[in-house]
């Protein structure tokens, strides 16, 4: 579901925000996209009430992540707590890597970013599960 959909208390807004804040912390030229997903019956078929999603686009492609853009999906409980993240490097093409926290939280796929980059993703995720810890 989109972010900006789901967003219904202040104490969400404020993690949202922070979660966007977090993340142009470690990519600054990135911007941030709290509807990534179309308004339409086929988008809207495949809505996942229990997810916050997300998007960063770079102004170009970015080498090092191997992506032009980043779709962050936060996975919560009823209680607004940080189940998972599945995030994904994107093109025009569609999906190059993924990276979820499950497992050994290593991405996988065609192209992977750079090992200093798969690092920074991870310390992000890490940083995203201190940011929900419970909202309401």
């Amino acid at each position: 579901m989109n972010a900006a959909e789901a967003v219904d208390s202040v104490v969400l807004a404020q993690a949202l925000a922070s979660a966007v804040t977090l993340v142009r912390d470690q990519f600054p030229a990135a911007t941030a996209n709290l509807s990534p997903w179309r308004d339409d019956p086929l988008t809207r078929r495949w809505s996942e009430e229990e997810t916050l999603d997300l998007s960063f686009h770079f102004p170009g492609w970015s080498p090092r992540l191997e992506c032009r853009s980043l779709l962050l999906q936060l996975r919560l409980n009823s209680n607004r707590a940080l189940l998972g993240v599945l995030m994904r490097g994107m093109t025009y093409d569609g999906e190059r890597w993924r990276l979820a926290t499950v497992g050994d939280w290593q991405p996988s796929g065609r192209h992977l970013p750079q090992p200093d980059r798969v690092l920074q993703l991870q310390q992000i995720c890490r940083d995203l599960h201190n940011l929900f810890p419970a909202v309401s």
